[in-house]
């Protein structure tokens, strides 16, 4: 019993898998790629191991490879050499591996380790919070299923990088755009004048879609994320505030058909359609586009189901309709407060995933009838300062009333007020009412 006590008292560690992994990277310096798939130094238990490992990637990185005489002249300049045992341990370490081919699977244990540690002390960082009365039980919620998040993710990447292994990836890049002047490095929306400005929408992003309502956010959201999940078979989610999962798939299905909206609504449809609906559907039906339906969600909500659909569906791009839907926990504060703090958080958010965050927003009864610009953005001033890309959805809604009523496509100018990293400007855009659908401009009418 007393041992048992004793073992729970000690955090989960794998000292002889340190010492193996150590020793296969001085038998093979060139192992040490593989190894920082799964562990950085704090990872290994015994403070003289990560001391160790540190030097052998401090060496790698000045272009040197890792020995026997290396490292104990890295580790002397540093001073650790005696805190990790001197020479005789390092050399000891050689002699108590057989070869380098198991590296993988010490370093996988190493990190198996880890991740329990860090569960031990993520349940102690619960147990605090779950007891201080002063704390709110949903930003606790949500910590918690950050830091769960947070430990996922580090199984999955490694912290290190040498020069020397990003250099030929670099290459491959700078080759591969050149050869393909139109590829892109982030996630295509379809139109072809927005892509090609923003090169697509980035990892990391936060990026607002802002119009008048009924200008067609809703439709331009939809247009992109069903081009992306449909034709790409990118991974996309698209949360619904405001619109039902019903109605939203009428819209899909819409398009996709190139049928109008009201006839699947109503059902007045002959026999022929009915064949274009099915064709659509079967088009659509394996597309990994996943649609949250939840009016007045809250923001711990959101955040939640999103982390959920990165880790179990693996997805590559959000779209939210809208922001101002979103409900604030503490709904106590001034309204504005509230919207600042929720574009802050999807801003983190964006970033915590490593995810283009696409959100509709709606402009300020200013914008109508005008051009729109930043300052019409609703709490423009939080939103505009969190998002790295700010589009207006424009066209003269009153002129174009009649026009709905006789064309099967009407010009929309999409402007690109705000690129943190990019340039800014306008391009047009086709939005073809009957289907609720954008196209490109040179191709009219898709």
């Amino acid at each position: 019993m007393p041992s048992e006590t004793l073992k729970d008292k000690i955090p989960p560690n794998n000292s002889e898998a340190e010492q193996a992994c150590l020793g296969a990277l001085l038998l093979d310096p060139d192992s040490l790629g593989t190894v920082l798939r799964y562990i950085r130094p704090e990872d290994l238990y015994q403070n003289s191991h990560a001391a160790i490992f540190d030097a052998i990637i401090a060496l790698n990185e000045k272009g040197q490879k890792a020995d026997l005489i290396t490292l104990t002249e890295e580790m002397r300049l540093a001073g650790s050499l005696e805190r990790a045992g001197g020479p005789g341990y390092i050399a000891n370490l050689t002699s108590m591996t057989p070869s380098s081919a198991n590296v993988e699977y010490y370093a996988r244990i190493i990190q198996e380790m880890s991740t329990r540690r860090s569960l031990i002390k993520m349940s102690a960082l619960v147990s605090s919070l779950a007891y201080d009365d002063t704390q709110e039980t949903g930003p606790i919620l949500d910590e918690i299923q950050a830091k769960i998040f947070e430990i996922t993710q580090n199984r999955k990447t490694a912290s290190y990088h040498s020069i020397k292994e990003l250099v030929p990836d670099f290459i491959t890049y700078i080759e591969k755009i050149q050869n393909n002047p139109s590829a892109f490095t982030g996630i295509p929306s379809g139109l072809t004048e927005l892509d090609a400005m923003t090169a697509g929408f980035q990892n990391s992003e936060f990026i607002i879609i802002g119009a008048r309502p009924s200008v067609g956010k809703t439709a331009l959201a939809l247009t992109m994320a069903s081009h992306i999940a449909i034709d790409l078979r990118i991974p996309a989610a698209f949360f619904s505030l405001e619109m039902s999962e019903h109605a939203l798939m009428n819209r899909i299905i819409s398009a996709e058909a190139q049928m109008r909206g009201e006839k699947i609504r109503t059902g007045n449809f002959e026999t022929k359609d009915y064949g274009s609906i099915m064709d659509a559907t079967g088009r659509i039906y394996e597309a990994p586009l996943y649609i949250v339906d939840m009016p007045n969600m809250k923001l711990l909500e959101l955040r939640t189901l999103a982390r959920r659909l990165v880790l179990e569906r693996s997805v590559k791009i959000i779209f939210i309709d809208y922001s101002t839907l979103i409900t604030h926990e503490n709904a106590d504060l001034p309204r504005w407060e509230q919207i600042s703090a929720i574009s802050r958080s999807l801003k983190s958010l964006a970033r915590e995933l490593d995810i283009p965050i696409v959100v509709l927003s709606q402009l300020k009864r200013e914008a109508e009838g005008k051009q729109p610009n930043l300052a019409d953005v609703r709490e423009s001033g939080s939103i505009e300062q969190d998002a790295d890309v700010i589009l207006f959805l424009h066209r003269d809604r009153e002129t174009n009333k009649t026009q709905e009523q006789r064309s099967d496509q009407i010009e929309t100018e999409l402007i690109i007020a705000k690129q943190r990293n990019g340039p800014i400007g306008t391009t047009k855009v086709w939005f073809k009412p009957a289907y609720a659908k954008f196209v490109n401009m040179d191709r009219r009418g898709g």
